[in-house]
Parts: structure tokens; sequence; C-alpha cells
């Protein structure tokens, strides 16, 4: 932070990001040159066969080139190592030996040629190790500068050259102004467009039609906000998030209050009634990871799977197989069946049918709870991200809720579609038809539990007692009226530090903010904080206490919004400087707080005892509130946390752990 400006544009790399890789290229340029010097010094006197004279200045020349390029690495590791993420004064050198060790590029590129030339000549007779030697040097040559140019590519930023643009001395920074303001509106333009080309370009192998074309706009004008105002490159990002890992740790590990640990003490009436859902949310979790069909049951089997799902070795294929949608081979509903343990006649509707908001879910009669059940897959394809990442708000008004409710658009559409499909086609109609006294249950992981909240919430009018059960549905939801609204049938369950569950744009912001203070505050070099905080996430340990610039300040100063940007922008580029003002006088809408559906059950890790094989893990679960994820926790198992298959070895270990205290 901030990017390198090289060429006249700006460059999605820092100029303390080459001490890693340039140690690394430095460590095998000088076993290639060492070995090269030997190869010279020990044939020296042996270059009199056909070709040798050209092979003797080949060598010699390659010596020299190496021992410049060394030279230059070394100078550039050094320069790259000096000062902080944020105060990139002490490496002002480092573009003027960038271009020299670039410069270099052109005679390693004549020097790979001329090497490979003389290798393909059939006339050439040397010495067999001489040629070995040579080849070697060719092959390394080329793996090099693709390498190189690879890194060119990724790398590059589209927008580099429009955000090194100066306004001239004449013209008033104001952004009322009419010149400004256009050159403003063609970055935030141009910004769109490449953000908009890069999500075309990821989802190439879907068919794209107009609900997708506006997804793309709508989802490039969302990271176009979020990533406007700042001036970090991707390593800025990981050395941000190491730090806050470690930060979070140490305060973990402070002991905490009295007060704090007696208000989550539960009462005996509330920890009945938590025991009671935690067995029935282990067993709908179930129908939950169902609607992810094969893939789940795969992840899951990895090595008995395939065999049971094709019946050739364990079992005869079924003979049922007429399934609403696309499901080749009938391996979704195989899976289903395994997963469930329900039977084909218990099935009243699966649909596998997939586009942007419109997600595949199935109907079924769950005899042992005397439910029917509505299970709704989450993300599992592109157009799930793309309903996940249409992240506008929508109005949702009911009579039910007197403030007008906002709610996740993509993930409302997606409801919206699975609510015309049950209503209008008859569905639920079909299902109480054969099973009048069974009650409603909507279940959903992910995404899907996003979407069976909200379809809960449109079908609560017309079905009163259901019931819903979100497992890791996305944090930025519902808003605070209809949060409050939904906690009379709608249970959420989260795991850990599950990062889905905490995800909204009030909260990424939030992240973003506390990424640029710590960076900036931190006196460490990012080399540094990127090697320790490798080390300590593989091997763990006790986390660094790293030395910065918020210690000793007050604590007004350190709850200003953006301090560490703000305080950033006279470090900055350039060709920032414009860009400074439209952040604080043209910023883009806030996004509404949205918050989890319904009555929530947060599951931590209490304790775990691991083997050579296997790991025994103890879990804890307490009623919570939505406030408790108002902040996106790093840690390494922000991921894994949400997966289906630990959402439910979590729930199955509490409720096998209650039904045996009630066994005693």
């Amino acid at each position: 932070m901030p990017g390198l400006v090289l060429f006249g544009r700006r460059w999605a790399i820092g100029s303390d990001d080459f001490v890693l890789p340039g140690a690394f290229e430095l460590f095998v340029r000088l076993v290639w040159w060492i070995g090269i010097f030997v190869l010279y010094t020990v044939h020296k006197g042996q270059f009199n066969c056909p070709g040798g004279g050209l092979l003797h200045s080949y060598l010699l020349g390659l010596i020299i080139l190496l021992a410049s390029i060394i030279c230059a690495l070394s100078a550039l590791v050094y320069i790259s190592m000096q000062g902080t993420i944020s105060n990139p004064g002490p490496r002002k050198s480092l573009p003027k030996i960038l271009y020299t060790r670039l410069l270099l590029y052109f005679p390693e590129f004549i020097w790979a040629i001329v090497g490979a030339v003389w290798v393909s000549d059939n006339s050439v007779q040397c010495e067999k190790t001489v040629i070995n030697g040579v080849i070697g040097t060719v092959i390394a040559s080329w793996i090099i500068i693709i390498f190189t140019v690879i890194g060119v590519v990724i790398v590059f930023d589209p927008l580099g050259g429009k955000k090194t643009f100066y306004l001239p001395d004449g013209v008033s920074r104001n952004l009322e102004s009419s010149q400004s303001g256009q050159l403003l509106y063609n970055v935030k333009s141009s910004a769109t467009r490449v953000w908009e080309k890069r999500i075309r370009l990821l989802c190439c192998c879907i068919v794209q039609d107009d609900d997708h074309r506006v997804a793309f706009t709508s989802i490039a004008e969302l990271f176009r906000s979020y990533f406007s105002d700042t001036d970090l490159v991707p390593s800025d990002i990981a050395a941000g998030l190491i730090l806050l890992h470690q930060e979070q740790d140490k305060m973990e590990n402070c002991p905490k209050e009295p007060e704090e640990v007696l208000c989550h003490s539960p009462s005996s009436l509330m920890s009945d009634d938590l025991d009671v859902e935690l067995e029935n949310a282990a067993h709908y979790m179930l129908f939950a990871a169902a609607a992810y069909g094969w893939p789940y049951y795969v992840y899951t089997n990895p090595y008995t799977a395939l065999c049971k799902l094709n019946g050739d070795c364990c079992r005869n294929r079924p003979t049922d197989s007429d399934i609403t949608g696309s499901d080749r081979h009938n391996f979704h509903f195989g899976s289903i069946l395994k997963i469930t343990g329900l039977q084909y006649r218990d099935f009243i509707h699966i649909s596998f049918h997939n586009k942007i908001y419109e997600i595949p879910f199935f109907v079924a009669l769950d005899h042992k709870k005397e439910a029917i059940v509505v299970a709704v897959r989450g993300t599992l394809s592109f157009e799930d991200i793309l309903t996940d990442l249409s992240a506008d708000c929508e109005d949702l008004t009911l009579e039910e809720v007197l403030e007008n409710g906002f709610v996740h658009k993509g993930i409302t559409q997606a409801a919206n579609y699975i609510y015309r499909k049950l209503i209008n086609d008859g569905i639920l109609n079909q299902a109480f038809t054969i099973a009048p006294e069974y009650k409603l249950v909507i279940v959903g992981h992910s995404l899907g539990g996003g979407t069976a909240s909200i379809l809960a919430i449109m079908l609560r009018n017309s079905f009163p007692t259901l019931k819903c059960y979100a497992f890791s549905p996305p944090g930025g939801l519902l808003s605070k009226s209809l949060a409050d609204y939904t906690k009379h049938f709608i249970v959420s369950v989260i795991v850990g530090k599950d990062l889905v569950a905490r995800l909204s744009m009030p909260n990424m912001e939030d992240l973003k903010r506390r990424i640029v203070r710590i960076v900036a505050n931190c006196n460490r070099p990012k080399y540094q904080i990127l090697l320790r905080g490798c080390w300590y996430e593989v091997f763990g340990g006790d986390p660094d206490d790293f030395p910065t610039e918020l210690d000793g300040r007050s604590q007004d100063a350190l709850t200003q919004p953006l301090l560490a940007e703000e305080s950033l922008m006279v470090h900055r580029s350039p060709s920032y400087n414009a860009l400074e003002e439209e952040s604080h006088l043209n910023s883009p809408p806030q996004y509404p707080h949205l918050y989890l559906p319904g009555r929530i059950i947060h599951i931590v890790e209490e304790s775990s005892s691991r083997r050579l094989c296997s790991s025994d893990i103890k879990y804890t679960a307490r009623w919570s509130n939505e406030t408790v994820f108002s902040s996106i926790l790093i840690s390494p198992k922000m991921i894994t946390d949400h997966m289906p298959d630990v959402v439910l070895k979590a729930l199955n270990s509490l409720s096998q752990e209650h039904g045996l205290c009630l066994s005693c």
C-alpha cells in the first residue's frame, strides 16, 4: 500500500511485495549461476568440438548475464524489505531497480533463443554433459520468462491508467465542477465495466439471458463501490487478515468479566427448549444436506459413494427414475434417498432445475416427525453464486409488521420462484391431500437457508403452524423488524465462526476499515507479517505481539471512521488524490443493516482431542442474538464451519449427548 506505479500506471502489487518472490528467484539464480560456472570451468579447454565456439561465447555471456541479474535481484529484495506497509518512503528507489531488472529480460530472452537454436542444431557434437547443461539452461530460462509474463498478467490492473490521472492545477477539485465530475464519472464507469467483464469471464460456461445481464451489472456495481475507496493490494489484505486473526485470538484468550459469563447462562426453560430444537435441527439437517444431491453424498462417502450410486458393485440399480428435472444416471435422487432414508413414494416433488434466482428443491413426507418437508438446496453452481451476490435490498411489506421490511434481493427472487411452484402448481395442495394432519416444515442450508426463511415468511399467513430451520443462512438477509417477526417460527443454526452467517454489506465495510486501520498502524514489514502469520496458522503457538501505532492512542481517536485510511491519504500515490474526495462527498448509498432470521442457536467448539486417525470434538450450544454476528471473525475455520457436513456432525454430537443425559 499504495499500489506500485510503473510505466505511468498503477499495478495490483506493492513495492514491498518483491521480498518473497525475489528471494526465491535469487536462490534459483544463485544455484543456476554456480552450476553454469562449474560447467564452464571444468570444460574450459574442451570447446574444440563443432559448434564449440558458439557454446563458449554462450556460457560466458550467460555467466555475466546471471551475475547482473543476481545483483539486480539482491538490490530489489533489500529495498523491498525496507519500511512498512503504510510507509513506502524507504522504498522510493525501488521503481528504478525494477526498471533495471526488467531491462535484463531482453538479453535473457535473446540468450534463451540462442541456446534453443544451438541445442536444436544437429551438427553440434560436443560432450553430452555440456549439451545437457545447455538444455537445462534453456528450459530454465523459458520457464522463468513464462512465469514472469503470467505474473505481469496477474498484477495488471485494468484501471491503473484511469487511477493515475492528475487534475490540472487551474481546475477546482470540487466535485461540483464539470471537469472533475466528468473525470470521476469516467473512472466509476470504467471500474464497473471492468468488474462486469471479469464476472462474465468467470461465468462464460453458463447460458446468459437478460436476468444474467442485470445481475452482472448489479454485482459489478457492488464490487466497484466496495473496492473504489482504498488503495489496497491483495497482499495487504492477506497481511491485514493475519493481523486481525492474531489480535482476535489475543482478545479471546483474555479472561472474561464475571458479568459477561453470567449473561450467557440460560434459564432452565430456555435450556429445555434448546434441547428440543437441537434434536429437531439434527433431524431436519439431513434433509437440507440431502438437497445437495450426489456432490454431498460423494464428498461425505468418497470411497463407496460412486459404487453404491451406480449399483454395479454393491447393489442393483433402482428401477424408479421418474424425477422432475434433469438428473442423469439417477445420481441426485439416489443420493437423496440414501441420505434421508426415505422411500420413493414419500417424495411429492423434486426439482433439479437451476438458473439464476431459480434453485433446486424437493418436497417430501417425513413420517417420523409427521411433517411435510420443503428442502431447498444451497450454493452449488455459478448461478447460485450470482443469486448470492445480488445483494441489493428489496421491500417486503407484511400486514403483521408495522415497519417496512428489507430483504436480500437475489434470495427473495429465489424464494418467489419456489413460492410460485408450491402454490400455483398445487404441490402443497397435493401434499396436504395425502397427509392433511401433517405440519409444514421448510429447511435449507446456506443459500437454501436464506431462501427457506423468506419462503416461510411468504407462506406464514396460509400455514400459521409452519416451522422453518435455516442452517448457516447468510447474515445480510432481513431487516430488524422482519428478523424480530420471524422469531416465532424460524430457528437459525450457526456453527462456530461461520463466515457466511456474518456476511452483510455493513459487516464487509467494517472488515475493510479494520484491515486498513491495523495494516496502516503496524510497524513491521509486510514480509515479516506474512511469514510469521503463516507459521502461526500452520503450527499454532502464541499470537505475535506486533507493535502498532495504535498503542497509546485515545479510544475516541480509534473509533473515528476510516481513521487509518484518512491518515494514509498523505502517503497515497497521486493517482488516488482525485478519488479521495469522492469517497467523502459522493460515496455510494449506505446499505441498511440486515440480520439473521428467527431465533439463533450458536454452536461452538468447546474442546477437541486429536488422535492419530481421528479427532473427538466436543460442542456446546446456546441461544444467541443477532448482535453477536455483527462482525466478521477471522479464523482458519471460518469456511469449514459453514460446510453442511460440519453442521450435521455438530448437531448429531449435541443430540447424542442429550440422549445419553436422558438415559442416565
